[in-house]
């Protein structure tokens, strides 16, 4: 079982989606496992700080290490576990679904949501293994990037998916990702009079190998 541990000023915001769908099946299966953190727990005075002005001027707030600090220390406890403390940055490496298959082998990922106008550079130095972007642009906070991790590393563990061949055959040996292009009833579908929009015919021919050189004249292996 792999073990998810979210760090965050923002702990509603997972809610709903965590018991949506496969996510959900699979927290009652007690296939993986998600707990998400209030990083306010952490902070010391009576406020709950958790940010601070940036040294050397600027716009915006900076998230604090000491909070952080005690939080992932909190997490990792005397525990021997196979983990990685990941936070999320615009600047950080490019999140894939190979990278996604590595950290699938890991007991734990603690994963450090920032916020405001950043984190204080000595987590990313000192406490965080790795930084990862899920795109090249700017969001609020490293919520949503904390999501797409989970979700995308979770339908990689044995189970959470029903049937696993489905899994599989959009694999690729290396561990990239295929994407194959997909039709489904009605045949020929009429948004309007006079238009027609067709299935292309190969797919209806009952033609296995046929459809096979089709798809792979159409598919999308993501590599990188």
């Amino acid at each position: 079982m792999i073990k998810f541990d979210i760090i965050t000023i923002l702990p509603e915001t997972f809610g709903s989606y965590f018991s949506e769908s496969l996510i959900a099946r699979a927290l009652k299966k007690k296939i993986i496992k998600i707990k998400v953190h209030n990083l306010r727990k952490w902070a010391k005075d009576k406020h709950k700080t958790v940010d601070d002005r940036p040294f050397g001027g600027g716009l915006g707030m900076v998230m604090k290490v000491e909070p952080i600090y005690r939080a992932v220390k909190s997490l990792k406890g005397k525990s021997k576990a196979k983990r990685r403390i990941i936070m999320f940055t615009p600047r950080g490496k490019k999140f894939d679904q190979r990278l996604a298959y590595k950290l699938s082998k890991f007991d734990q990922l603690i994963l450090i949501c920032g916020r405001y106008e950043g984190v204080d550079e000595r987590v990313a130095e000192h406490i965080a293994d790795m930084e990862l972007s899920i795109g090249d642009y700017v969001l609020m906070g490293g919520e949503i990037p904390a999501m797409v991790l989970i979700e995308t590393v979770s339908r990689l563990i044995p189970g959470v998916i029903s049937k696993e061949e489905l899994l599989k055959e959009r694999i690729t040996k290396d561990k990239g990702f295929i994407e194959h292009v997909q039709y489904t009833r009605p045949e020929v579908f009429e948004p309007e009079k006079g238009v027609k929009w067709k299935v292309p015919k190969v797919l209806l021919s009952g033609n296995h190998k046929e459809i096979e050189k089709w798809r792979k004249k159409y598919l999308r292996v993501i590599e990188k």
